[in-house]
């Protein structure tokens, strides 16, 4: 269980240190695009990524996987 807690930390610590060493310049236009939105907007978005996340996780878990 902690291995694969441990597992998913580097993963996401991969995936953002890639988006702000190769595209630095797209996350600070992501975080105005973000900054522009209402309040309401953030909180569906975020909800939104956080279904799609447990969506990921539940289909890995059918593959087999963890």
């Amino acid at each position: 269980m902690f291995a694969n807690f441990l597992l998913a930390i580097g993963l996401v610590l991969i995936v953002e240190g890639l988006v702000y060493a190769l595209a630095p310049s797209l996350v600070e236009d992501l975080l105005e695009a973000l900054k522009n939105l209402s309040l309401e907007m953030r909180r569906t978005f975020g909800f939104l990524v956080l279904v799609l996340g447990v969506c990921f996780l539940l289909a890995a878990r059918a593959m087999g996987v963890g």
